[in-house]
């Protein structure tokens, strides 16, 4: 690592920070959505588009990070994003049409995906490959505190202050992440001379990862099971207090108490990895996620599901996520170091559009019933499993074949 000696658990805190900035973007502002509709005179699922929007912003926005992050390290990038970030939240607490807050979103989460770029890409600067799932267990109990914090704060501040404040609370949070950042984060790698950032080297270098079977594999399977968690985040506002008529304080206490879920699994995985490899584990986890998609779905079909069963089959659902991705982020970056940005972007990038596609997929087949949520969690839950079954066969494949190559070239 370049530059000055930072405390391991200080570091791991400030990326915590940076990567958080999305999910408190996104969760902190969901309870406001009946209240947001209001005061600019739309529905819920025209605002949940500003949720749909943030998604395609921070999709995009990775892929523009990764390549500039390998160029000129990785300060330098997160000043342009945050103050980009700062100004957007701005502007979504001025923003007088729902239209307006759906473009403003879209450049908020141009700005946040900086954070969550360069956290993947200096934890692989830092750390050893056999540390790297470890340290994002870690990593992941700072991010999943937001789920905690964020709707239950958010639930009171609209209540007590309005919508408007959540968006000036996220500019100050921003504001102080950018001094911490400025000041105590270290830059763990150092410009990159070498690294252009012609067009056609940056796609050279992202077909690079993407053709990477361990990359695409885990990458895809930790962004499809992601995925399941976007289409409960961009439900649950409806399915919570439209159609079960939870009160908006009682909805944040809910998300929080199934975030507590996605908490206590990441913990749990780092005891695991003492004695069972990432592969194992992601295997375990994906199968009880699908297992628990189908029941969730299943019953809201035959209306089976009361508000309590509803939360504890979501509960579990997301804490198989607590498994899933420590483990397929580890083993996604694990083949990458001097392309570590464009691969940690490539992974962002992926997720982040597959949790565009659910949220949309939400949204649009919207019925006044509680299947549109539960329908995409499962699909998303299934196909997971499929990606991994064939991604694996793909590797093992590949394996077999360079040893059956390496064998006849020592014979000759």
């Amino acid at each position: 690592m370049q530059g000055k000696k930072i405390n391991k658990t200080l570091l791991i805190l400030i990326l915590g920070m940076l990567s958080a900035i999305g999910p408190f973007s996104i969760d902190m502002y969901l309870a406001g959505f009946p209240a947001i509709a209001a005061d600019l005179h739309t529905t819920v699922a025209h605002i949940s588009l500003s949720l749909s929007s943030f998604f395609i912003g921070i999709s995009v926005g990775q892929f523009i990070y990764g390549p500039l992050l390998d160029r000129y390290g990785r300060k330098k990038p997160l000043y342009i994003g945050l103050i980009l970030y700062i100004a957007a939240s701005v502007g979504c607490a001025m923003a007088v049409t729902a239209d307006i807050l759906i473009a403003l979103r879209l450049i908020q989460a141009l700005g946040s995906c900086v954070g969550m770029v360069a956290s993947r890409a200096i934890i692989r600067d830092i750390f050893p490959v056999n540390e790297i799932a470890k340290v994002f267990s870690k990593l992941m109990l700072v991010i999943a505190v937001s789920p905690i914090i964020a709707p239950t704060l958010g639930s009171y501040i609209v209540t007590a202050y309005g919508w408007h404040v959540v968006f000036v609370i996220l500019a100050m949070m921003a504001l102080l992440i950018l001094i911490a950042v400025h000041f105590v984060l270290p830059d763990s790698m150092q410009p990159g001379t070498a690294s252009s950032l012609r067009p056609s080297i940056i796609v050279k270098n992202y077909l690079l990862v993407l053709k990477t079977p361990q990359f695409y594999t885990y990458a895809f399977t930790g962004a499809i099971a992601a995925a399941g968690l976007y289409a409960y985040i961009s439900g649950s506002p409806y399915v919570f207090i439209q159609f079960f008529k939870v009160s908006e304080k009682h909805y944040g206490w809910i998300f929080a108490g199934v975030a507590l879920g996605l908490i206590t699994a990441s913990q749990v995985n780092s005891l695991l990895l003492k004695r069972f490899s990432s592969q194992q584990i992601i295997r375990i986890a994906i199968f009880c996620q699908m297992t628990t998609g189908a029941v969730l779905f299943l019953g809201s079909v035959n209306g089976s599901l009361n508000v309590y069963a509803m939360i504890g089959l979501i509960g579990l659902f997301l804490s198989c996520q607590g498994f899933v991705f420590p483990n397929t982020s580890a083993l996604s970056m694990a083949p990458f170091q001097k392309h570590a940005g464009s691969a940690s972007a490539m992974m962002g990038g992926i997720q982040m559009t597959l949790g565009a596609i659910s949220s949309m997929a939400v949204s649009a087949l919207s019925n006044g019933t509680v299947m549109p949520m539960t329908g995409v969690m499962a699909l998303c839950s299934l196909t997971a499993v499929c990606m991994l079954f064939i991604g694996n066969r793909i590797i093992t494949y590949k394996e077999r074949s360079l040893e059956i190559k390496e064998e006849t070239l020592s014979r000759i």
